[in-house]
């Protein structure tokens, strides 16, 4: 079955070492860590690797984020993956549900994780599917 969780979020990000890279590679990497309310209350756990360019507004970013929660009364973890880049400003994000990545109550998670970001607030619209259970 098909459905839409919507929210807001609090992200933490914190520079790591990136170890065997040049400086001036432009190259980064992050924790990315979140503290998720609405209809899926959750935190998760992740890491970003970051690349910037010489040219304004042009950069691209990969992530893996460990999500721990509810996800409207069902309860599990799952695996989001970041695809996002910026291309003289205009953006481009994806942000997925691993397959085969939900545990428990969310064993079978499909999904796409949608993130606005209004006011420096960050908001989500989570568009995922669950197989049907039996006995549901």
């Amino acid at each position: 079955m098909s459905y839409t969780a919507r929210g807001e979020f609090v992200v933490s990000l914190k520079p790591l070492t990136f170890e065997g890279i040049d400086a001036e590679s432009k190259l980064g990497r992050m924790s990315i860590d979140k503290e998720i309310t609405g209809d899926l209350v959750a935190t998760t756990m992740g890491q970003m690797l970051t690349a910037m360019t010489s040219t304004d507004g042009s950069a691209g970013y990969v992530a893996v984020e460990f999500v721990t929660g509810v996800l409207h009364g069902k309860r599990g973890s799952f695996v989001l993956q970041h695809t996002g880049s910026m291309h003289r400003g205009a953006a481009s994000l994806s942000v997925t549900v691993v397959p085969d990545s939900g545990t428990g109550e969310l064993a079978g998670l499909e999904g796409e994780f949608n993130i606005n970001i209004v006011d420096g607030k960050h908001f989500y619209e989570f568009a995922y599917r669950l197989p049907v259970q039996e006995g549901n």
